[in-house]
């Protein structure tokens, strides 16, 4: 595939600082998997993330040094992906994502498709 056939690439509130901040180790996974995304391809480990969120809203897990971090976004919205939350994941009941996570993921889903609307769709 060509550049040309690469989707943008489009980080939602403050999830490019939180991806920055992330361990480089984990910078670089979740960097390929976004990329892979972008080529239309389906990244490796990649899954959709569930726990009562749309189902558009796919994430990508990665353990390291006793943590896990997860990237949640979307190539829901056409001709493009959104990554709508980036974060490591604390939560205190086993696997299960903080209800606050869930919510900036479902809030910033509603801000994704508000952008694409604005800027994809009158194209």
């Amino acid at each position: 595939m060509s550049s040309s056939d690469r989707k943008p690439l489009h980080f939602v509130a403050s999830t490019i600082k939180d991806l920055r901040a992330l361990p480089e180790a984990i910078k670089d996974v979740f960097g390929t998997g976004l990329l892979d995304a972008q080529y239309g391809e389906h990244p490796e480990g990649a899954r959709p993330f569930g726990e009562g969120l749309p189902r558009e809203v796919m994430k990508l897990v990665e353990d390291y040094d006793g943590n896990t971090y997860r990237a949640a976004y979307t190539v829901a919205l056409s001709n493009a992906v959104y990554v709508l939350h980036v974060f490591t994941k604390k939560s205190k009941r086993g696997i299960e994502t903080p209800r606050p996570d869930k919510d900036t993921i479902r809030a910033r889903l509603q801000a994704a498709k508000e952008h694409h609307k604005r800027h994809h769709e009158e194209r």
